[in-house]
């Protein structure tokens, strides 16, 4: 396993925060927080409630002051900016449309009250209603559409007058699961087809790694990695990130071997190797993060596995159609996730409860983690 790939910058910078900072009285709700997305980027916020990203999404529409700290938009500085003076359109989690408006009126609202022509008001608004695909419902009211659509409106409604930074305020948050699983790919579609710079706040992990380009997770008030979704799942920076994305099995230890091309940890299940060296010093406090789909299972010992080979025994099965989920208990009691993907509907699965098993993953598949 490589080491962990360095940070990527977007090549150009469009929007910045510089060590944003925003307190309510004395609770800290942002704490410092520098980030540079790039043009045409669409970026997520990520994390559970109170960790700051709403807030955060408030002071880059001007909704609230920051307390120190500066936000730049194309170079320049608008953290003083009001929100009407800005470059910056926010859709809310509610969509915040006009019941007694069709959905035509409903996305010229803002171009009219903007004061633009007639024939430029009508061309727009017919543009961003054929962008989303629902010219043929302009008469209808909000009330009328399903959930989805009514997404679409609010969106068309935020791109008509062409902000160069939009805000999503957990966009797809009102949404069933499998509705919010279709709209994904239609919003990503949409932004990058108007290409627009785009930051989006969620508290859903796989939202974020569906459509943002990079992902910023956040915990009390702070960012504690930036990347890439396969740089955030496959890399974890610390135990919080490996854990809050996704599944994770976390075995806490001791480093006692730490060479260039590999490390050994010693946990209380045995020693784990890891195929790379951290330059860490020996005895030191580390976990060893792996993801439970590069565990692989079996009742009978594999051939030609020399480490990272351990056993248990079953004690739950859940059945979730395309894959099994396994928690085998090892004599130490330590529990160790695993998931293995059904292959074939006629498949036999010799594995059950109560079941003494040996599972056992590759030195690349681990991560070794600090903090």
């Amino acid at each position: 396993m490589a080491d962990k790939p360095a940070e990527k910058v977007p090549r150009e910078r469009y929007l910045e925060t510089q060590k944003l900072v925003k307190r309510f009285d004395e609770a800290v709700a942002v704490d410092e927080v520098s980030l540079s997305v790039g043009k045409g980027e669409i970026f997520a916020l990520l994390g559970s409630s109170g960790c700051g990203k709403s807030t955060l999404l408030r002071m880059l529409a001007g909704f609230e002051k920051p307390t120190s700290g500066r936000i730049l938009l194309g170079g320049q500085d608008v953290a003083d900016l009001p929100p009407y003076d800005r470059p910056v359109n926010m859709m809310f989690q509610s969509y915040a449309l006009f019941p007694h408006l069709d959905i035509w009126e409903n996305v010229a609202f803002g171009l009219k009250r903007e004061g633009l022509p007639k024939d430029e008001v009508q061309r727009r608004t017919g543009e961003m209603l054929d962008l989303v695909q629902l010219g043929t419902f302009a008469k209808r009211k909000p009330h009328q559409l399903s959930g989805g659509q009514q997404q679409r409106v609010a969106l068309a409604r935020s791109l008509a007058k062409k902000p160069k930074l939009l805000l999503l305020d957990e966009p797809l948050g009102a949404l069933d699961k499998k509705l919010r699983e279709q709209t994904q790919f239609e919003l990503v579609n949409i932004i990058e087809k108007v290409g627009v710079t785009c930051v989006m706040v969620t508290h859903d992990q796989e939202e974020a790694m569906t459509m943002a380009n990079r992902i910023a997770v956040m915990s009390k008030g702070r960012v504690l990695q930036v990347g890439t979704p396969k740089e955030i799942y496959e890399y974890p920076a610390n135990r919080f990130v490996a854990d809050f994305i996704g599944n994770v099995n976390l075995l806490e230890g001791k480093l006692t071997v730490d060479e260039a091309d590999h490390c050994a940890v010693g946990t209380a299940i045995g020693e784990v190797q890891v195929g790379y060296g951290i330059s860490g010093a020996a005895g030191m406090n580390v976990a060893v993060a792996v993801r439970p789909e590069k565990v692989s299972i079996a009742k009978a010992r594999p051939v030609g596995i020399t480490h990272n080979l351990f056993a248990g025994k079953v004690k739950e099965i859940s059945y979730f159609g395309s894959y099994n989920n396994y928690i085998v208990v090892t004599p130490q009691g330590t529990k160790v996730k695993i998931t293995e993907p059904n292959g074939s509907r006629h498949e036999l699965l010799d594995i059950t409860w109560e079941d003494d098993v040996c599972f056992w993953w590759d030195d690349t598949d681990a991560v070794v983690l600090r903090d």
